[in-house]
């Protein structure tokens, strides 16, 4: 009977990944507008469309969070896997903003590779967070945590490189401020991927 009355747990999963689905959603949008950058207005429009819906979904969370008796892991736990799922999306839509925001008249092959970086760990980011739900294949679940690290470094070299090649460029210094805020974002939000996998290894390896 009081099992009955207590609250289904399986909510943060559901919960998880609809913040998976809006994260990857936004990495795909960013990633395309890098790749045929026209009717830029109304592609970040969208972005944010899909960054606000995140939103909802991580505040429901939290407040289940608040107010729920049983939950499937620790409660800091959640509440970080929580919020740096949030970060990914809020990072990327911070980064398609400034597109907007600094009247950015064409993208750069850099931006482009990281944002294809970034949908790559955020769908590795995705697929690990599903299999949190049962933990039954432990060392697939911290395989997947290795790529996503690994994708971080890959993001960095391309940061790295990418703000060398800027500086070769010849653009005006202006543009070098804007263009380094952009790739520090998608990139930071590749490190915020990696945020989610250290949680992810710290559930996997207390549970299993």
């Amino acid at each position: 009977m009081l099992e009955k009355l207590m609250p289904k747990s399986d909510e943060f999963f559901d919960d998880f990944d609809a913040q998976c689905s809006r994260t990857v959603e936004g990495a795909r949008l960013l990633h395309e507008l890098l790749s045929d950058y026209r009717d830029v207005p109304r592609r970040v429009q969208a972005l944010k469309d899909v960054e606000h819906r995140g939103d909802e979904v991580t505040h429901a969370a939290f407040n289940r969070l608040h107010q729920q008796f049983i939950t499937p892991f620790d409660r800091t736990q959640i509440h970080s896997l929580l919020s740096r799922i949030d970060d990914v999306l809020d990072l990327t839509n911070a980064a398609a903003a400034r597109l907007l925001y600094y009247e950015i008249e064409s993208t750069r092959p850099d931006a482009a590779e990281l944002a294809r970086l970034l949908v790559l760990s955020t769908l590795k980011v995705q697929e690990v967070v599903a299999a949190l739900r049962l933990i039954k294949k432990p060392e697939q679940i911290l395989a997947g945590c290795k790529e996503i690290k690994t994708l971080e470094s890959q993001a960095d070299e391309v940061l790295r490189s990418g703000m060398g090649r800027l500086f070769k460029s010849g653009v005006d210094t202006l543009t070098i401020i804007k263009w380094k805020e952009i790739y520090d974002l998608i990139e930071t939000a590749t490190d915020k991927c990696q945020g989610v996998a250290n949680v992810i290894e710290g559930v996997v390896l207390e549970h299993s």
